[in-house]
């Protein structure tokens, strides 16, 4: 089976958020799978390649010219990587003050032409296109090739002008939204397979709350429409080969987290007197809801515990992190930026992990954190929902806390919960065991994966 899976972001080549991830991931596992994957990513930092293979597509003239380079990349493996006009940027999407590019349109529409070209040229038995930035390949394909489309988060939806709907060559009106372009939406209304990255987000879009103007496109896909829990790569987030780390450790011999934890005291400037660390590795946006985070830290003295944040994103956000770290050396630690290496060590020595989201398609971070015996703390949305069992809900199964309500009253109540349960040794080590010893891997999201294509396969015989 050949699958030709287009993607904004594949880490570690281009890496913003969870998609880069979720890709990297699934790739490699369907691979290891027996999978032949033709990953296509923008070419958007000229990134070296080994046996590097230059060729050039046959794209509508807005599109050209359309450069493709095969090879190699470090710590990946083979890659397609495309260059359309304008693709190169630092960032892929926004600019140094985190607005996006004007020409994201016209920079993502000549990435779609090109994936539909390479689909014609290399004829794959399924075509895969993720989120908005791949979703009008699936107006432009040329061959009547089964699709699969992927939503990661339905919040970004490529919309722009009427103008993009002349440049379609099939099921146009599937595009069109109020006289406007809605990439997204077409491709969830064509797309012969539409998933969700977690069954309980597959329900949540569905919904007018959850929908974001798309429920009843999303609701009218039926049984087509399939909620598929990511993964994590266990190759990376493992405590038991993590060099990144003070020490290894396992759910079965966990006593290398404690010098992770004195790691993090270390980092951070505190002394350790007994309080739970809180750590927080996220992008800080709205969606994460930071807000509710830095609000309940007020509350940190009284419960009691130190928040420790680790990310990057809006400036007002950021400013006020820095404040609550400046007036609350004690209490609260900021450091902004992206940076891979502590992030697994905040996943090490951190002893509970907020996630506060207003809502969140999948998430990684719970699952990164539960393989590193750090006890989540989150909000009922999402993939949440679908990876973190309440452990004052379910004493035999519990692997976290969950907030009983989306605010800082719900985020406060469940820090309260779970620092409680975290300062009885017998219990914490029981909430540590269960989320060390599940399979978080991509094993079985591939697995999943795979039937589906198989299923569009045995449509078409």
């Amino acid at each position: 089976m050949r699958v030709m899976f287009a993607t904004a972001e594949l880490s570690p080549i281009v890496s913003v958020g969870g998609l880069a991830h979720a890709a990297s991931g699934l790739v490699r596992e369907l691979r290891d799978l027996g999978i032949d994957v033709d990953a296509v990513v923008p070419d958007y930092f000229s990134l070296p390649l080994v046996d590097e293979v230059l060729s050039e597509l046959s794209v509508p003239g807005w599109a050209a010219p359309a450069v493709v380079r095969d090879g190699v990349a470090d710590d990946f493996g083979p890659v397609t990587l495309v260059r359309v006009p304008g693709i190169e940027r630092p960032n892929p999407y926004v600019d140094d003050d985190g607005q996006g590019w004007p020409d994201n349109p016209d920079r993502f529409f000549a990435f779609s032409a090109a994936v539909a070209a390479l689909a014609r040229d290399r004829s794959p038995d399924i075509v895969h296109c993720n989120d908005w930035h791949t979703a009008a390949a699936l107006g432009l394909l040329e061959t009547d090739v089964p699709t699969v489309f992927t939503i990661h988060t339905l919040g970004h939806q490529g919309w722009t002008s009427g103008g993009w709907l002349e440049r379609l060559t099939r099921s146009v009106d599937a595009f069109e939204s109020y006289g406007g372009t809605n990439p997204l939406a077409g491709a969830v209304q064509i797309a012969d397979r539409v998933i969700a990255v977690s069954p309980t987000y597959a329900d949540e879009i569905r919904t007018i709350e959850g929908g974001a103007g798309l429920h009843d496109q999303l609701s009218e896909r039926g049984s087509d429409l399939i909620g598929i829990l990511n993964g994590i790569d266990d190759s990376v987030w493992n405590p038991e080969i993590d060099a990144a780390i003070e020490a290894r450790y396992s759910a079965a011999d966990p006593s290398g987290k404690q010098a992770c934890r004195t790691a993090l005291h270390a980092a951070t400037g505190w002394e350790d007197d007994g309080t739970p660390i809180v750590a927080m590795v996220t992008r800080l946006v709205h969606q994460k809801g930071i807000e509710y985070a830095l609000e309940a830290a007020t509350y940190a003295d009284g419960i009691p515990f130190r928040l420790a944040i680790l990310g990057s994103g809006e400036r007002s956000l950021a400013d006020w992190a820095q404040h609550l770290a400046t007036q609350h050396p004690g209490r609260v630690w900021f450091h902004e930026g992206h940076h891979p290496v502590m992030a697994h060590r905040c996943f090490a020595g951190a002893d509970l992990l907020l996630l506060p989201s207003r809502f969140e398609p999948c998430g990684l971070s719970q699952m990164q954190a539960m393989a590193y015996g750090t006890i989540p703390v989150v909000t009922p949305v999402g993939g949440l929902v679908d990876t973190v069992i309440d452990a004052d809900m379910d004493r035999r199964n519990g692997n976290g806390f969950t907030a009983a309500s989306v605010d800082t009253a719900g985020i406060v109540d469940a820090l309260h919960r779970a620092v409680r349960a975290w300062k009885q040794p017998r219990r914490r080590a029981a909430i540590q065991r269960r989320g060390m010893t599940r399979d978080w891997s991509w094993t079985e999201p591939a697995i999943e994966h795979i039937e589906v294509y198989r299923g569009l396969l045995a449509e078409r015989d």
